[in-house]
């Protein structure tokens, strides 16, 4: 948000202390284990996977702004995503409407990519932020999956929750919904503690003049501090309590200060990563100046940490929701190679080998699920320095996690320390599943090549720490470039439309049918000496795209440093190539069946409006981007008699049929209107000749008959629309047009004809519901938009000396085209008397 200095610095305080209340609220609410808020992102952040650069519609980037009950690091694939994606969060926030996913079951059935990514027993609800017009972001919770958690869930709370939050992130920003933005990692919190805290605490009282801090001996003891070693200021105190939280803790002392204390205690841990609760209060309102008391407690002693565990032979050790280490045995140390002990360190600090897809979807597992799990690691450096198996068992708790390691080889923990544990790959088994598997479920819903390509580059660049990716496809057997992310500017270009006889890696692993992989920019100039190369330092991947025997392209995949590629990497890398060729010959014969349906609907439309010396016209014709982007809306102008028909339909549906029908449709009403007839004989010769085709499908239609000379106009309406019209220096409106069912549905129907003059200068609209429906929302609500929409460009029209009626289109028909997806087509008929003036 901004600002500048210390104001700046203390509306970052308060984001990120509302945030956090709001999640560790949201928990309480809902009885849920891990909950979210989700902001617009306002820039790039470090370490993310770089962008292509796209349109200006490009999709909205949500960043996770605060995570509470799942360590950071578990949730890292999920800390970014595009508005767009088929995800839950996307959709509450695209669509301002929540999404409740009360189990699995519903989870996989209507976002698999979500279920596929986390194939876990539970339930989730996505609560959109208000903020005005948009939403300004998304609070989520997942909580356990049962019979009937949807019913259980307090959605009105959880509104309440997002809808104070919105409020209150609008009141930082000045009101200004396009400063909620957020930058960087998200913030991870500790949930509310469930266990009643226990007896042990320790009372302190705050002076917000002097900041110093009176404190017992107890406070001291609960902090693992000696007396002396605490300064006595609210700095001190904060970063005892909490260093990576320290603004919560200050933000909150000066909020109880202000008569606000927090409306629970805050779940914070110690400096050696004890749990601990604050709880904070005003002072008595008679001393003369304002003061806090507060108190530290313990939330209660680990279970096993009461000397009982110390005497198992198997480790033991227990996570907070966080990862962090609560407690351990010496058992569990030894087996870790930790010999300095594992308290107060995070599990990825102390056994790295715990690291990893398939480890870290054991470790989500417990803690989003009830049942305890139990795997297998290997871990390098052990007695006879190759690989030592451990047996792990996570059971999981409502705050902790109880952990257990065994040697895989035998019962008995052994005697003195073991050298430090390195990390080991992943689990070929599970890595060569997993990731195809996530990859191919992404792959289901990318049609263009475009779409598949921007797949590749979300999915499969973050899995295996790339940074750059280029696709080259073949054509007339040549290579062409398709996407890039990550080279430098131009560099590729040079390589674009070489041969298939070129001796280049791009070419070769194609023409070979094998992978080609370099560990250093090195190898790659030796193997390729003389070949322009884009960094001196790094590792490149070479995968042939092919597909049922056909060459269908190359991907490249680059790496900003050495590295070495192991035989289960090589294994994975290579079958996913297999489905991103598969997935792109799908595309590209999508692309060529999507190019000839764009060529019949162009050729159903007009090439050109008939033109009258009074009258001016525009159309704009917009198609849907699901299917194959063609469908069955039109519109038409036709010299009829001394005047002009002017003509807007849509056909039920989409694709082929739909134009065919639309085509055959237009043809009729051209032909009524050729013979002069009136609108509602027009509509119904039309009617009639929809069901004596019975092609099952059903339009709406509006036609009406212009007297350029006079203004006179007579409308008839076939269940579409109302006309808009705007009258010279005034406001735009619906017309009241009564009208007839849609045609191809009752052959007795009737369609009455509503007259009205059209002054000079007043515009005329018709358009198709394309244009005014949106997901969620009445259609009365966008025909409103539109009317405003049209009053606007109209008064740009009066302003601006020589905008035409083709600009006012431009203006009207903006939003749509420039929307990242249209479920529906769009058209759009203008006309206007004597617009222009002399």
């Amino acid at each position: 948000m901004a600002g500048s200095g210390e104001q700046a610095v203390r509306r970052r305080a308060r984001l990120a202390a509302l945030l956090a209340d709001t999640a560790t609220a949201a928990l309480r609410a809902t009885d849920g284990r891990v909950a979210g808020v989700y902001l617009r992102g306002g820039g790039p952040g470090h370490g993310e996977v770089p962008e292509l650069v796209g349109p200006a519609d490009s999709p909205t980037v949500l960043r996770l702004a605060v995570l509470a009950g799942l360590p950071g690091p578990l949730f890292r694939p999920w800390w970014r995503l595009h508005a767009a994606r088929p995800f839950p969060v996307s959709d509450a926030y695209r669509l301002g409407t929540p999404v409740v996913l009360p189990n699995a079951t519903e989870t996989v059935r209507r976002y698999p990519q979500f279920a596929a990514g986390l194939p876990f027993p539970f339930g989730s609800v996505h609560m959109p932020v208000p903020g005005g017009r948009a939403s300004l972001g998304v609070l989520s919770v997942l909580r356990p999956s049962e019979a009937g958690a949807d019913e259980s869930l307090d959605r009105e709370l959880l509104a309440r929750l997002a809808e104070g939050l919105g409020v209150e992130l609008l009141a930082l920003a000045d009101g200004d919904a396009n400063a909620v933005v957020w930058d960087g990692e998200p913030q991870c919190v500790r949930p509310p503690v469930r266990r009643p805290p226990q007896a042990a605490m320790g009372r302190f009282t705050w002076d917000p003049v002097t900041r110093a801090v009176r404190a017992d001996d107890r406070l001291h003891a609960l902090l693992g501090l000696v007396p002396e070693g605490f300064e006595g200021t609210d700095t001190a105190l904060a970063e005892a309590l909490a260093p990576a939280e320290a603004y919560r803790v200050l933000a909150a002392l000066a909020d109880t200060a202000a008569g606000k204390p927090p409306p629970a205690p805050l779940s914070l841990r110690a400096g050696d990563g004890a749990p601990r609760l604050l709880d904070l209060w005003p002072a008595d309102e008679g001393r003369p100046v304002p003061a806090v008391g507060g108190v530290v407690l313990d939330p209660g002693p680990v279970s096993l940490a009461d000397g009982a565990a110390d005497l198992l032979p198997q480790g033991v050790f227990c996570l907070d929701r966080l990862g962090v280490i609560v407690y351990a045995n010496d058992a569990a140390a030894r087996l870790a190679g930790a010999p300095d002990g594992l308290r107060g360190r995070t599990l990825w600090e102390a056994m790295p080998w715990l690291t990893g897809g398939p480890y870290e979807d054991h470790l989500r597992a417990a803690l989003l699920s009830p049942e305890p799990v139990h795997f297998h690691v290997r871990r390098k450096g052990g007695e006879t320095g190759g690989c030592d198996g451990l047996a792990v068992s996570v059971h999981p708790g409502d705050d902790l996690l109880t952990c257990t390691l065994v040697p895989a080889s035998r019962m008995e923990t052994p005697a003195g320390p073991r050298p430090p544990a390195e990390p080991v790959a992943d689990d070929p088994a599970t890595a060569a599943v997993y990731r195809p598997v996530a990859l191919a479920i992404a792959l289901t819903d990318a049609v263009t090549a475009q779409q598949v390509s921007a797949v590749v580059m979300r999915e499969l660049l973050p899995a295996f720490g790339g940074r750059r990716l280029a696709i080259y496809l073949v054509q007339d057997r040549h290579m062409y470039l398709a996407w890039e992310t990550g080279f430098p500017p131009g560099f590729l270009e040079r390589f674009d439309g070489v041969g298939l006889d070129v001796r280049i890696p791009g070419v070769e692993t194609l023409s070979t049918g094998r992978p080609l992989f370099f560990e250093s920019m090195e190898q790659l100039a030796a193997t390729y000496p003389g070949m322009p190369l884009d960094a001196e330092e790094g590792s490149r991947a070479f995968l042939p795209l092919i597909a049922s025997g056909r060459m269908v392209g190359s991907c490249i995949l680059g790496f900003d440093r050495p590295r070495r590629f192991s035989p289960e990497e090589r294994t994975v890398l290579t079958a996913l190539a297999g489905l991103i060729a598969h997935a792109m010959e799908r595309a590209r014969r999508y692309d060529s069946e999507a190019a000839l349906a764009r060529g019949l609907q162009q050729a159903l439309l007009p090439s050109r409006l008939s033109a009258h010396p009074r009258v001016e016209t525009a159309g704009r014709y917009l198609p849907g981007t699901e299917g194959l982007e063609v469908g069955g809306d039109w519109y038409d102008v036709v010299e009829a008699g001394e005047g002009l028909a002017l003509v807007i339909g849509d056909v039920q549906g989409h694709g082929v049929q739909a134009a065919a029908t639309m085509g055959q449709l237009r043809s009729a009403v051209r032909a009524f209107a050729l013979g002069d007839r009136p609108p509602d004989e027009v509509l119904s010769g039309t009617n009639r000749l929809l069901i004596g085709l019975d092609p099952g499908q059903f339009a709406s239609c509006c036609y009406l008959r212009l007297d350029p000379d006079t203004g006179r106009v007579r409308i008839a309406r076939a269940g579409h629309p109302p006309p808009l019209l705007l009258s010279p220096g005034g406001r735009a409106r619906a017309l009241d047009v009564p009208g007839g069912v849609v045609l191809g549905v009752d052959p007795e129907a009737r369609y009455p004809v509503t007259e009205l003059e059209l002054e000079p200068d007043a515009i005329l609209a018709l358009y198709t519901d394309g244009l005014v429906e949106r997901v969620g929302a009445d259609i009365d609500e966008g025909i409103a938009e539109l009317c405003a929409a049209l009053t606007r460009a109209g008064a740009a029209a009066g302003r601006r000396d020589g905008l035409s009626l083709d600009g006012v289109a431009d203006r009207l028909t903006a939003a749509v085209r420039h929307a990242g997806a249209r479920p529906d087509d769009v058209a759009l008929l203008l006309a206007a008397r004597s617009l222009r003036r002399a």
